[in-house]
């Protein structure tokens, strides 16, 4: 069976998010299985190099470039790009154009595919129509009643039609849980192929834990932005002091605007800043509870590496996570936040059941893999470009 030629083109690629996340693994499958694969990403200094199959081209954003995030920006000046891409397609000769997003280029990518009439591919990795809502939302705070509130929700429905135009625009596209594709199907009217996430159970595993104390230690990990619902964590501390848990604290791992924030109204938090490596999978391995309150992420990396290292997660009931924690057996999924909290009150009570729950959630993890990730992504192309 011929296998797709892909040229991605990532609007994130080197920062510490889910999306670059995937798209280093994807890189890396390709790599291994000698697949034909051109990726175009952002870095610090501009070059080509071919690694086997796999050619990386890095290119740098001018000074226009502005902020979307803590460490992701977006360049407007996309014109100085375009001819130096399409060269590199003209090279690659690719059977279709991948693209992670409507940022810079993702809208390169959408351009070039419709010039050359190469099938264009999306995936989608991130609720942006959530973090605008969220994030308005919450800098509207002082406005009196709902009004701050009532302006995010209109900003959401906003920012989700002017994303789902923009996938329409592709041909085939790809989404992380059965919620997203089904929305991605009746708002675009494509086939939706899933693009789920892996787990590296060498590295996240519970044998790198090395903490002796008898502390409850409560673990967060990610970016902290207000679309995270970090703010949440407060009022689960105030519940362990309720219920009169004193050894128990908190562990932050992550960086954003919400850190000056928590520090101010956690008592009994450490903040580790962002970790990476083996320095991150035994930050995880010393937790006893994984909380992560966001309500806006489309997967949840970080839940399944929190699980893979032994780890019971508390999750909510709004985005990817709930798909991946077996309610009453790797963690709980909370309908609310009180029940966020209580669950979170409920295993740091009980050692029996976080130790049931560790167990059941490597085991869940033991199954995933990346490799397995991407050969599912390459079957979807193959049925899609008729090469089945």
């Amino acid at each position: 069976m011929a296998t797709a030629r892909v040229a991605l083109l990532a609007d994130t690629y080197h920062e510490v998010n889910g999306a670059a996340r995937t798209c280093r693994e994807w890189l890396g499958y390709a790599r291994r299985e000698g697949l034909p694969f051109l990726c175009v990403r952002w870095s610090s200094a501009a070059g080509a190099r071919d690694e086997g199959s796999v050619r990386t081209v890095d290119l740098v954003r001018s000074s226009w470039a502005v902020p979307v995030d803590s460490d992701l920006r977006f360049d407007p000046w996309l014109a100085r790009v375009i001819e130096p891409i399409e060269a590199e397609l003209d090279r690659f000769r690719p059977d279709a154009i991948h693209v992670t997003s409507p940022g810079d280029l993702g809208i390169v990518g959408a351009i070039l595919a419709a010039r050359r009439k190469t099938p264009l591919a999306a995936s989608w990795h991130t609720n942006l129509h959530e973090f605008a809502g969220r994030r308005l939302g919450r800098c509207l705070r002082w406005l009196p009643g709902a009004a701050g509130e009532r302006l995010g929700s209109t900003l959401e429905s906003f920012v989700m039609d002017r994303v789902c135009r923009f996938f329409s625009r592709g041909e085939l596209l790809f989404a992380p849980n059965p919620e997203l594709r089904g929305i991605l199907r009746r708002r675009t009217g494509r086939p939706v192929y899933p693009m789920r996430r892996g787990v590296d159970t060498t590295l996240f595993t519970p044998a790198r834990r090395d903490r002796t104390d008898g502390d409850v230690v409560v673990g967060f990990v990610g970016r902290l932005m207000p679309e995270k619902n970090v703010a949440l964590l407060t009022r689960v501390e105030t519940g362990l002091r309720e219920a009169g848990l004193a050894k128990v604290r908190f562990q932050i791992t992550g960086t954003g605007s919400e850190r000056p924030w928590l520090e101010r109204n956690l008592d009994n938090a450490v903040f580790t800043g962002v970790l990476s490596g083996v320095e991150l999978a035994r930050a995880y391995a010393n937790l006893d509870i994984f909380a992560f309150p966001s309500k806006t992420d489309t997967f949840g990396n970080v839940v399944q590496e929190a699980l893979a290292s032994g780890v019971p997660a508390v999750v909510t009931d709004a985005g990817g996570p709930r798909f991946i924690v077996r309610h009453g057996e790797t963690g709980f999924v909370a309908a609310d936040d009180e029940e966020f909290c209580a669950r979170v009150v409920e295993l740091a009570r009980r050692q029996d059941l976080r130790r049931e729950m560790a167990a059941a959630a490597r085991r869940q993890m033991e199954s995933l893999s990346w490799d397995g990730v991407f050969a599912e992504v390459y079957r979807g192309y193959a049925s899609w470009l008729g090469m089945a």
